[in-house]
């Protein structure tokens, strides 16, 4: 696992855009994972202001709430048509349906987009308590696609997207542990004070489904770029500057 701490949200996502622009450039990228959130806005936002031809390139999304429409504005496919589709001249990209009438069969047919269309490079943020996607602590490490019931911490968390409290998404469609880390590299951003603790579990403690994201010491190619804060935790000598 890679450690890198930078000053900043825009210096991280400048150092993501680079490792992704020149995959892309170099052939060795035609698949790439997506998350969402506030924190890949910086990244997306890097992507979005380039000249990065991406004609070439399909993604997938990690998750989508159950229940809400593409065009909810609280939606997963809403943000991402916001924040990248929309500007970008993507080959294809994949969410999961959570209007779908069969959950089930919903996560099965996700599954086999994931497994017809390898990740390359897959973007990840972690929860305060760990969670990477929706796979909150507890998650088994062998889950594929499945339906998740997010956790009082999570929808605490993503309560400020929405108007009302009540209207926070108790369940959503998320990439398992296992889908995730068959990515062939993965890059995570971690930035703020409330993500030090789970950065310490993630890089530090042992690897235990109780913090979903120390799955990843398991991978052989994991890129942690943080902030000074999200970092602050870590022994020192473990972080290395730009």
């Amino acid at each position: 696992m890679e450690i890198l701490t930078f000053k900043s949200d825009k210096e991280a996502a400048e150092k993501a855009f680079e490792i992704v622009r020149d995959g892309i450039v170099n052939g060795r990228v035609s698949t790439i994972g997506l998350a969402t959130g506030g924190t890949p806005i910086e990244f997306y936002k890097k992507m979005r202001t380039s000249n990065l031809d991406v004609s070439n390139i399909t993604t997938v999304n990690l998750d989508e709430y159950v229940g809400l429409e593409e065009k909810d504005p609280n939606s997963y496919h809403y943000y991402m048509d916001t924040e990248l589709f929309s500007h970008m001249n993507f080959k294809e990209s994949f969410l999961p349906n959570g209007m779908a009438k069969d959950l089930e069969a919903e996560c099965h047919r996700y599954e086999e987009i994931l497994k017809s269309h390898p990740v390359d490079i897959q973007i990840l943020g972690i929860g305060a308590n760990g969670h990477i996607g929706f796979n909150e602590p507890g998650t088994s490490f062998d889950a594929e696609t499945h339906i998740v019931e997010l956790t009082e911490s999570t929808r605490e968390a993503n309560k400020r997207f929405f108007e009302r409290e009540e209207d926070v998404p108790k369940y959503a469609i998320s990439m398992g542990i296992k889908s995730i880390l068959a990515a062939k590299t993965i890059i995570l951003l971690a930035f703020g004070r409330s993500k030090a603790e789970a950065i310490r579990e993630m890089v530090e403690g042992s690897v235990d489904p109780v913090c979903p994201a120390s799955a990843l010491q398991t991978h052989p190619n994991v890129i942690v770029l943080a902030d000074e804060e999200a970092a602050a935790l870590l022994k020192e000598g473990i972080t290395s500057d730009r």
